[in-house]
């Protein structure tokens, strides 16, 4: 404390809280050596950790601490990957992908199903450093990881279900079929919101399609990158197949920047921000490559009159707190009807803010922080529009009793999301339905309903079993 004292008796307050808070992580140490937090060394973290793996843990980068954000201690050191250390994950995963293309898909299933037990094996002190490592309360970290346990069970009854069409030809003697072959290299760039749910939606889907993955997860999420990889890579070193099915490259602007300009990633699933996600598009656009965005959500609960408002609260306050309003589908407004509006109460500023106009520049704009406009609307018809007047189309949900609006609701003149509920908040996706949003969100699927479709390509192919030569449409040349 004398050491406090000093320094607040000194010039520039700020810095030397930085430096005090420097000192006292140092005299405090590393929390992976406290025995309160043993839960690290099980899951294989040690005081410094390579955040680069392609079969085998190297890293050549620079060596970032991570940090709790909860008490601004240290729990480990991460050495992150350079440029340097992306081309070799690459060319491994090139190499990985050989040999991962050539197994049966249901085979490949089996690999994905012994990584969901691996997972399960793991939930609790995984989710434990999700939550001390990203900020999350704990039973939404266990439950992130319990997210991708659940899609590898989903992946596995998938890898049984690739199906194709075979379609009716105009020509006799002639078959025309639908065929869906893997990418090859899948690139994820996930969000520090969700360190574990969205690498699991697209790794575990992308795996049994036949395509391998390379993942950069968030910066200020490294540890858990770490730790769930060498989850899963154990699987696949125990079952002989390369490590590099599913490569990691930890690091920041640099390796992000490579992975949207390289061709050799197929398809690249990007989570975050509207902003970067834009620039990504663009970048992988110019390459003619493929891009799966989710980026930023607007989302609106809308309260009819005839609403359960005891349903409508509870949903209300998870919609808008959960994950301390870090969700990308967490409520941003609410739209009440004018019959069921509060009147003059007591809120914590500036949680709910009321008197704002619905298209007012801040209302149309995501906050990621539990922040919530509450709007007034005289009818559901403009309630829905002004649910749809937004650049962002993520996820949405109304609270009603009335058939006649539920279906307006979710028809072609209702919701233009990608997500559209009914009593239920605008949080909380499960993982059968394909999850992601329309406009600014970025027009991208993951998970379930036939979301895998992004994670191959598409073959039309004719087959002529006769000895004729006939052409479409009829057309001959003479």
């Amino acid at each position: 404390m004398l050491l406090m004292a000093v320094m607040l008796k000194s010039g520039n307050l700020l810095r030397n809280l930085k430096i005090f808070q420097l000192y006292r992580m140092a005299s405090t140490g590393f929390l992976v050596n406290d025995p309160k937090y043993s839960f690290l060394k099980e899951l294989g973290i040690g005081e410094v950790n390579s955040g680069v793996y392609n079969g085998k843990w190297n890293a050549s980068g620079e060596v970032v601490t991570s940090i709790c954000p909860a008490n601004g201690r240290a729990i480990a050191k991460v050495q992150v990957g350079n440029t340097q250390d992306y081309e070799i994950c690459v060319k491994e995963c090139q190499k990985a992908w050989d040999l991962w293309a050539d197994i049966p898909a249901p085979k490949r299933g089996e690999i994905v199903r012994q990584m969901g037990d691996a997972l399960r094996s793991k939930l609790v002190p995984l989710g434990k450093l999700v939550s001390l490592e990203m900020g999350k309360i704990l039973p939404e970290g266990i439950g992130e990881v319990q997210e991708y346990v659940d899609i590898c069970d989903y992946a596995v009854g998938l890898s049984r279900m690739l199906s194709g069409k075979v379609l009716p030809s105009e020509r006799p003697a002639h078959v025309l079929l639908e065929h869906w072959n893997p990418l090859g290299v899948v690139g994820v760039i996930s969000a520090f919101n969700f360190p574990v749910a969205v690498y699991g939606w697209n790794s575990a889907i992308a795996m049994v399609c036949g395509n391998v993955v390379l993942w950069k997860g968030a910066p200020s999420t490294p540890l858990t990158s770490v730790a769930t990889t060498k989850v899963i890579a154990k699987v696949l070193e125990d079952n002989g197949l390369p490590g590099a099915i599913c490569a990691l490259c930890s690091g920041d602007v640099p390796v992000g920047e490579a992975m949207s300009k390289d061709k050799r990633i197929s398809l690249l699933s990007f989570t975050g921000s509207t902003e970067i996600g834009k620039k990504v598009a663009l970048t992988v656009q110019e390459r003619f490559g493929k891009s799966l965005l989710e980026l930023g959500g607007n989302n609106a609960i809308i309260v009819a009159e005839d609403a359960d408002l005891d349903m409508v609260v509870r949903s209300a306050v998870f919609a808008c707190v959960g994950t301390a309003g870090q969700r990308c589908t967490t409520t941003r407004r609410l739209i009440l009807h004018e019959k069921v509006i509060d009147g003059e109460g007591f809120f914590v500023e500036p949680t709910i803010i009321t008197g704002l106009s619905h298209d007012a520049s801040v209302v149309h704009r995501e906050t990621f922080a539990p922040i919530v406009y509450v709007l007034k609307a005289k009818s559901v018809d403009e309630a829905i529009s002004w649910n749809n007047e937004v650049s962002q189309g993520l996820s949405s949900s109304i609270f009603t009793t009335d058939i006649e609006k539920l279906f307006k609701w979710i028809g072609p003149k209702g919701s233009d999301c990608g997500i559209v509920n009914v009593n239920i908040p605008t949080s909380g996706a499960e993982i059968g339905g394909a999850f992601g949003g329309e406009k600014a969100t970025g027009g991208g699927r993951e998970s379930g309903s036939d979301s895998w479709k992004q994670y191959m390509r598409r073959s039309t192919i004719t087959i002529n079993y006769s000895k004729e030569l006939p052409l479409a449409q009829g057309i001959k040349f003479e």
